[in-house]
C-alpha cells in the first residue's frame, strides 16, 4: 500500500509542562477508507486470482512451510472454533484455532478429532439410541447442525452400529414426536457400508453406486469409524484447495496461554496440532517471550507458534525478535470486545495494521525473514476484509463471522421469530477466560459481552460469497495476488456521508417481488 505512515511519532509537550507521549495520528478503522480502482488488464479474471498466503515465518524468496489457499482463520473462542467448524474451514482452504479456555485433555481431544478426520471421512460424533424419540433426534440434528445421526445400541460413538437417521427420514406432519428413532431409521442390513482402511476414491464409488447420501465406514468390531457423505464429495470438487498436511489430514491450529504452556503445548503437539497461537488480549509482554523461547528450546522449528496481540511497531519487533512465527494485530476491535471501554487500551485496526506493516517490512529488510501478520478484529463487512489486505495483512482472524454459521459450536436459538446463534466473548462472565486477559486466576471484571448474532447459514456458502467479493475487488484494483494487491493498492479516507449517500433516499425491499 502506498504512503504508509511513519513508524513512530514524537511526544507532545502539554501546557502544564508534563511531557506525555501522544501520537498525532488519529486512531482509524477500516470503515474510514475506500479503495481506488487500478487498471484491470486481461490477466485480471476470477480464475487467475490467487488468495493463498503464508501462515508462518520464512526466508525471503522461499515458500512458507505452512500456507493456506483461503486467507481466513477462526478466532480462538469457545463460541467459534470446534472440530466441526475446523473441518469445514479446512475444507474451504482456511484453518481454525481450537480454543484454550478448557482443560488440556479436552482441547487435545478436539485437535485429535480434526486430525483423525481425513479429507472426505467425517468423524462419527453424532449418535443416538434406537429408543430415543423423533423429537430428540430432531433436536440433536438441529443443535449439532448435522443432517445425519448414527444410531448405536447405547447412543455413543463406541456402541454397536444399528442404523442411520436423517432429517429426511421423518416429518412431524406425518409422524409423532413421540415415535421412536427405531421406527424411522434405516437399519444396518438395509444400508451399503464401507470397510475401515478403504481409500476415499473407493468409498466415493461405493457411495454413488449405492445411491445413498451417506456411506458408513464400519470396522471389524461393528462400530462406525467414519462417514463419507455425498455433500463432501461435491464440496471437494467445489473447493479443491483443502488445507491438509502430508498425510492428507486436515490441518488445525490451537490456542495456548502463558500459564500452563509447559503442560498444554506437549499435549497439543502429541494430538497433532499443526500450528499454535498465544491467546492474549495484550501480547507485548515478557510472558509471551518466555513461551516462544520455551518452544524454540524444546522443539526448534518443528513446532510453529504465533504471538500477539499488539498494536504498534514496538510490540511487533519484540515478538518477532523472540521468534514468533506470525504476529497477531489488534486490541479492542472485536465486535464482542469491550477492552477499550473497560481499560482505555487499544487502537483503531487500520492505524495499528499500517504501523505494524511498516515495522514488519523493515524487519524483513534487516533480517531477510518474512513474518506474516494476522489482522484480528475490526471486520464488520466483507469490504473491510479487502481494506485489511490492502493495508498489508497476510490473513484475517474472524470471530463474529464464523460464530454466525451453522458449523460453529454456539447454540442456535429462536427469538422474536428470528433464528440467532449465541455469541460470547472470552472476556465475558460466561467464558471467564482470565488467562487471556492477564487478570490472575479469576476474572475480576468483564472485557467481553454475551449476546447473539443472526444465523447466517452454512460456512461453505458464506465463505464462497466472501471470496467472490474479494476476487472482484482485486480485479477492479488490477491485482491477481494478495502481495500485488498490497503493493499497488491506493486508499482514500472518506467521510460517513460518502456511505450514507449511496442509499439515503431508498427504502430497501428485502423480499423483492418476482415479475
Amino acid at each position: 500500500m502506498r504512503s504508509a505512515p511513519k513508524h513512530r511519532k514524537p511526544a507532545y509537550q502539554l501546557s502544564w509542562s508534563a511531557e506525555v507521549r501522544i501520537l498525532p495520528d488519529i486512531s482509524r478503522s477500516f470503515g474510514e477508507y475506500l479503495l481506488l480502482p487500478n487498471l484491470t488488464d486481461e490477466n485480471c479474471t476470477p480464475d487467475n486470482i490467487d488468495l493463498s498466503t503464508p501462515l508462518v515465518r520464512h526466508p525471503v524468496g522461499e515458500q512458507s512451510p505452512i500456507r493456506i489457499a483461503t486467507p481466513l482463520v477462526s478466532a480462538i473462542m469457545g463460541a467459534v472454533s470446534s472440530p466441526q467448524l475446523a473441518i469445514a474451514l479446512a475444507q474451504v482452504g482456511g484453518i481454525a484455532f481450537i480454543h484454550q479456555n478448557q482443560p488440556i485433555d479436552k482441547q487435545a481431544e478436539m485437535v485429535s478429532a480434526v486430525k483423525k478426520h481425513k479429507a472426505g471421512f467425517r468423524h462419527n460424533d453424532v449418535n443416538i439410541k434406537p429408543s430415543a424419540t423423533l423429537a430428540e433426534a430432531d433436536q440433536l440434528l438441529k443443535s449439532t447442525g448435522r443432517d445425519v445421526a448414527v444410531v448405536t445400541e447405547d447412543g455413543t460413538s463406541s456402541g454397536a452400529f444399528v442404523g442411520l437417521i436423517t432429517a429426511q427420514d421423518f416429518n412431524f406432519h406425518r409422524h409423532s414426536v413421540d415415535d421412536s428413532v427405531e421406527t424411522r431409521m434405516r437399519r444396518v442390513n438395509e444400508l451399503v457400508t464401507g470397510s475401515a482402511g478403504m481409500s476415499l476414491a473407493t468409498a466415493n464409488s461405493l457411495l454413488w453406486d449405492s445411491r445413498q447420501d451417506v456411506l458408513p465406514i464400519v470396522g471389524e468390531d461393528g462400530r462406525v469409524t467414519a462417514l463419507v457423505q455425498r455433500r463432501d464429495y461435491e464440496l471437494h470438487k467445489q473447493f479443491s484447495n483443502e488445507t491438509v498436511d502430508g498425510e492428507k489430514q486436515f490441518r488445525v491450529g490451537a490456542g495456548v496461554n502463558t500459564h500452563d504452556y509447559r503442560e498444554r503445548i506437549p499435549a497439543l503437539v502429541e494430538a497433532g496440532a499443526d500450528l499454535l497461537c498465544l491467546d492474549s488480549s495484550d501480547g507485548y509482554s515478557v510472558w509471551q517471550k518466555n513461551v516462544l523461547e520455551y518452544v524454540r528450546k524444546e522443539y526448534g522449528d518443528s513446532v510453529r507458534i504465533g504471538a500477539g496481540n499488539v498494536v504498534d511497531g514496538r510490540g511487533f519487533q519484540y515478538l518477532a525478535d523472540a521468534g514468533a512465527d506470525f504476529v497477531k494485530v489488534g486490541i479492542g476491535g472485536g465486535s464482542i470486545c469491550i477492552t477499550r471501554d473497560q481499560k482505555g487500551i487499544g487502537r483503531g485496526q487500520a492505524s495499528a495494521l499500517a504501523e505494524i506493516v511498516a515495522a514488519r517490512d523493515a524487519y524483513t529488510r534487516q533480517t531477510g525473514m518474512y513474518v506474516p501478520l494476522c489482522s484480528d478484529g475490526g471486520i464488520i463487512h466483507d469490504s473491510h476484509m479487502a481494506i485489511a489486505f490492502a493495508f498489508g495483512a497476510d490473513f484475517l482472524m474472524l470471530g463474529r463471522y464464523f460464530a454466525r454459521v451453522t458449523e460453529s459450536p454456539a447454540p442456535q436459538v429462536k427469538i422474536g421469530g428470528q433464528i440467532l446463534k449465541e455469541y460470547w466473548g472470552e472476556g465475558s462472565a460466561r467464558a471467564r477466560n482470565a488467562a487471556r486477559y492477564g487478570q490472575g486466576t479469576d476474572l475480576a471484571f468483564e472485557e467481553g459481552v454475551d449476546g447473539y448474532v443472526p444465523h447466517a447459514g452454512s460456512l461453505y456458502d458464506n465463505v464462497k460469497v466472501t471470496l467472490a467479493k474479494l476476487r472482484s475487488t482485486m480485479i477492479s484494483c488490477g491485482s491477481t495476488t494478495l502481495k500485488q494487491f498490497h503493493d499497488t493498492a491506493e486508499l482514500v479516507q472518506v467521510s460517513q456521508q460518502t456511505f450514507v449517500q449511496n442509499s439515503e433516499d431508498v427504502q430497501r425491499n428485502e423480499q423483492p417481488t418476482v415479475v
